[in-house]
């Protein structure tokens, strides 16, 4: 499942496509939308003609509002749902930097999604076709549940958990079920992530994966978060120090705001010292390594721990992969 970081990207690709002045005069151009599929087909007719207005996530949420009517999309991809943004290769170079290249898939694999700068990034190269008059957007791969384009770009979302019309009041119901974002971090957020977690006995491996407590992390910065601040994941909530919590919500709001800009998790700082720093160190800017160098303990179980020697462990929290050093974090 896409984390947090991946879904706000997402509504970025989606804002700077069709949502931004396209036509003379400074207007948004209609977008084009059907349902290829069919299930959702009484959606897409709400959709079609309608101009967008800038899409934006909270956690694994998105909301795609309609610029002159009151209703929003919301997306929310699950397990297997994903976004696939297509161009005409004679207008490739009108592709908005986040998506990158002419045909990109935005689900796990998050290097296929870099801004200028990431390794990610690739200029657009036309295809064989690119160059004839009678060029058309390609038929639909697979079960696509929506398909939204313009005149030079497309977007398939195929199977997500979630895909509805939703109005105010709907869009609203569902961000007071969730927790603060860490990539949102407004106001007050830090305070609320501290009280939510100090009044649950749950253990705090499963407070961060608990989208009411805290929205947008998933399995991975579970592990290194927790991991980089030091706390065990089993620890009951309310007994984590609140000085810790702080530190694991700045190094949440870190860790995020990472992935966000280069699009890949990518959590091994630099020098193992900074583990021990009150702010959180970025990585923006740093050259990205392979996978299995990425990280710390995720999917590192039976390893070294790069920090104080001890074998990371793996066990399985409400049937998810918990990865750990005991070492480090007693």
């Amino acid at each position: 499942m896409p984390e947090g970081h991946s879904i706000h990207r997402v509504a970025k690709a989606l804002t700077l496509a069709f949502a931004e002045p396209k036509e003379p005069h400074g207007k948004v151009a209609p977008v084009h939308a059907s349902s290829p599929q069919g299930r959702f087909a009484a959606g897409a007719a709400l959709m079609d003609g309608q101009r967008l207005a800038p899409a934006h996530a909270w956690g694994k949420h998105l909301f795609v509002p309609f610029e002159e009517d009151q209703r929003y999309l919301h997306v929310h991809l699950g397990l297997y749902g994903s976004w696939t943004f297509q161009a005409d290769p004679r207008q490739a170079a009108k592709l908005p930097p986040v998506i990158g290249a002419p045909r990109v898939t935005v689900g796990e694999d998050q290097r296929t999604t870099g801004t200028a700068g990431d390794p990610a990034s690739s200029s657009p190269k036309a295809e064989p076709n690119a160059h004839e008059e009678n060029w058309q957007w390609p038929e639909p791969k697979g079960q696509v549940r929506l398909r939204l384009a313009n005149d030079y770009l497309l977007a398939d979302l195929s199977g997500p958990t979630k895909c509805q019309i939703l109005d105010p009041e709907g869009r609203q119901a569902i961000i007071n079920r969730l927790g603060p974002d860490p990539l949102r971090n407004e106001p007050g957020d830090e305070d609320r992530f501290v009280k939510l977690v100090r009044a649950k006995k749950s253990p705090i491996g499963q407070l961060v994966m608990d989208q009411s407590v805290v929205a947008g992390p998933g399995n991975i910065y579970r592990a290194e978060c927790l991991f980089r601040t030091g706390i065990n994941p089993w620890r009951p909530g309310q007994k984590v120090s609140e000085k810790r919590l702080r530190q694991l919500w700045k190094d949440l709001v870190a860790g995020l705001a990472d992935g966000f800009d280069m699009g890949l998790i990518y959590t091994r700082l630099p020098e193992l010292e900074l583990l021990e720093q009150a702010e959180p160190t970025r990585l923006v800017g740093q050259e990205v390594p392979e996978r299995e160098e990425r990280f710390y303990v995720y999917q590192r179980d039976g390893q070294a721990c790069l920090k104080c020697g001890s074998t990371v462990k793996m066990e399985v929290m409400q049937a998810r992969k918990l990865f750990y050093c005991p070492g480090c974090q007693r």
